[in-house]
């Protein structure tokens, strides 16, 4: 896949057994408004996915992700045929800074991954994509 074909990244983020969700904002109009989410976002000009997904994981949880960190690379074609990428990642067992909350969102939490996959409030196709990353493991 060329780069310049995607348009964003999303990032299954382990701490540990634990997996970093986001709660959306539920007062703007985005996609998923209050559901639980992955760091990510969208693309800026030139930048890779492994960028797209340490510059958004910091801006959002500020956590500085390595490129040794990202593992399990995948792409994912929308219904409007762009392609986004989801990164998963794997971190340290414990944390390498003290993390802040960013602008976007309402708060992070760290949740068991069957929590996720489970919940009614979790951004699907991002639960699906989990499941099928895990399984394919």
């Amino acid at each position: 896949m060329a780069d310049q074909e995607f348009i964003g990244a999303k990032v299954a983020l382990f701490v540990g057994e634990r997996l970093l969700v986001i709660l959306r904002d539920d007062d703007r109009p985005i996609p998923w408004p209050g559901h639980w989410d992955f760091p990510g976002g969208g693309r800026e000009p030139g930048e890779t996915p492994e960028e797209v997904a340490i510059r958004e994981t910091f801006e959002e949880v500020g956590l500085e992700l390595l490129p040794p960190d990202l593992r399990g690379k995948r792409a994912y074609e929308t219904s409007s045929g762009h392609i986004p990428i989801s990164l998963l990642v794997i971190c340290l067992r414990a944390l390498r800074r003290t993390w802040f909350f960013g602008e976007e969102g309402q708060r992070w939490e760290l949740w068991s991954v069957d929590d996720f996959l489970s919940h009614p409030k979790a951004v699907p196709q991002f639960q699906t994509r989990l499941k099928n990353y895990l399984e394919s493991r």
